[in-house]
C-alpha cells in the first residue's frame, strides 16, 4: 500500500515511523511548501518522492492512501479537496475543521466519496484507554453516570510560523488540544452532549509572546462541563503547565456499581529517565462499591511503539484499523462526523468561555446556539 504525506512536521513524522512499521505499507509521497520540515521527514523516508504543494504529489504519485497532517486550518480546504477530486482513502488529523462554516460542506462532500475517510482521534487507542473500555462493555462499573478526564501536560510546542500560538488558526485550545477528549466522552458514554459549560484563561504560558504584531491568545487552562441527553454527566480538567506531574492523562468512569480510572503517562522522550528511571507504566484501575478494594491492572505498552511515537502506542493501532478498512477489511471506526462533533463540543466551550455563559447543543450535534 503506498501512502502520501500532506504536511512534514512532528505529527507527520510520527505517522511515518508508525506506517513503517505496518507489514506491506510504504511511504512514496511528501508534501510540505515548508523545506526544513520537507527534508526532515525525507530523511525518515528516503525513497519517497517530496513536493511542494498536494496538486504537484497527487499529479505525479499512484497513491493508495493519504495522510493530512497540516495545520489545523487547513485541514478542511484540503479534506474538501481531496473529497471532491480524487477517490483516495485518507486519514485527516484532528482537528477534522476549525469553524463552524466548514461543518455542513464536509457532512456533504463525505456523502459522494467513494473511499474510506478516518479522522485521527489517537487517544481511542491507546492500549490504556482500550482496557478501560473492554472493562465498560464488560459491565464492570454498571450504567456509566460521570466522565471526568485530567490532562495536566506541557505547553504547546514551537510550530512552523507559530500557527499554534492563535486560536483562528487551530480553532482554540478546547478544539486543537481537547477535541479528542470530547471524542472521547461521546465514545464512552455513547450518548449525545446537549449543553456544554465551560470555564478558562491564558494564566502563565506564552503571555509575552507576539508575532507579526499579534499577540498570542491560546488558552492554557480550563475546566469544561458537558451535559449527555440521559443525566450523564463529563469533566473535562486541562492544565497546559503542569509538566511535573506523573501521569499525563486521568481518565475516570462512575458507574451505578463502581469506577474505573486509567492512569496514562506522557511522551517517553519528555521523562527524566536519568533523574528519576523509567518512565511510568499506564495502569487502569477497577474499584467497585461492593465489595470495595480497587484491583490494579498494568497496560505496558511495546517499547518500540514508544520510540515511534508521542502517544502511548495509539497511533500505530489507529493506522492498522485505517489500513483494513483501506483493504476493505472493517468499516472506519472515527467517522467524519465523529470529528465534527468533537469539533463543535470544542467551539462550543470556546463559546461558553467567551460568553460566561451555557451554550446549547442543536439536537443534531452539528451546531449550538
Amino acid at each position: 500500500m503506498q501512502y502520501g504525506l500532506l504536511g512534514c512536521g512532528m505529527m507527520a513524522q510520527e505517522h511515518i515511523r508508525n506506517i513503517q512499521l505496518l507489514e506491506g505499507a510504504e511511504i512514496v509521497a511528501l508534501a510540505d511548501p515548508d523545506e526544513m520540515m520537507l527534508q526532515a521527514a525525507k530523511r525518515l523516508a528516503p525513497t519517497a518522492e517530496t513536493f511542494v504543494s498536494l496538486e504537484a504529489m497527487l499529479a505525479s504519485s499512484k497513491l493508495d492512501a493519504l495522510v493530512i497532517a497540516t495545520p489545523n486550518f487547513q485541514h478542511a480546504d484540503q479534506l474538501l479537496y481531496l473529497m471532491e477530486s480524487t477517490s483516495i482513502p485518507i486519514l485527516v488529523e484532528k482537528p477534522i475543521c476549525t469553524n463552524l462554516d466548514h461543518v455542513h460542506r464536509l457532512r456533504l462532500a463525505i456523502q459522494s466519496h467513494p473511499a474510506p475517510v478516518w479522522v485521527a482521534m489517537e487517544y481511542r487507542y491507546m492500549p490504556p484507554v482500550q482496557t478501560l473500555v473492554q472493562k465498560l462493555n464488560e459491565n464492570a462499573i454498571g450504567k456509566p453516570c460521570i466522565i471526568s478526564i485530567k490532562e495536566h501536560r506541557f505547553p504547546f510546542l514551537t510550530k512552523v510560523g507559530n500557527w499554534n500560538r492563535f486560536n483562528d488558526k487551530t480553532g482554540g485550545t478546547l478544539v486543537e488540544k481537547c477535541c479528542h477528549f470530547f471524542d472521547l466522552m461521546r465514545f464512552l458514554s455513547n450518548k449525545n452532549p446537549v449543553r456544554v459549560f465551560a470555564s478558562g484563561s491564558q494564566a502563565v504560558n506564552h503571555l509575552d509572546e507576539v508575532y507579526q504584531g499579534q499577540r498570542s491568545d491560546i488558552l492554557d487552562n480550563a475546566l469544561v462541563i458537558v451535559d449527555f441527553d440521559d443525566g450523564t454527566r463529563a469533566l473535562l480538567e486541562l492544565c497546559m503547565f503542569a509538566e511535573g506531574a506523573r501521569y499525563q492523562e486521568e481518565i475516570s468512569v462512575v458507574g451505578d456499581k463502581g469506577k474505573l480510572e486509567c492512569l496514562i503517562p506522557g511522551p517517553t522522550r519528555f521523562w527524566p529517565t536519568a533523574e528519576l528511571g523509567a518512565s511510568p507504566v499506564p495502569k487502569v484501575i477497577i474499584s467497585p462499591r461492593i465489595p470495595k478494594g480497587p484491583t490494579e491492572i498494568d497496560v505496558p505498552v511495546d517499547s518500540s511503539l514508544l520510540e515511534a511515537g508521542d502517544h502511548n502506542g495509539s497511533t500505530f493501532y489507529q493506522h492498522e484499523k485505517f489500513l483494513r478498512a483501506v483493504m476493505g477489511k472493517q468499516s472506519v471506526e472515527v467517522t467524519v462526523d465523529d470529528g465534527l462533533k468533537a469539533v463543535v463540543l470544542g467551539l462550543a466551550a470556546q463559546q461558553s468561555i467567551a460568553r460566561g455563559e451555557v451554550v446549547e447543543l442543536c439536537q443534531d450535534g452539528f451546531s449550538f446556539l
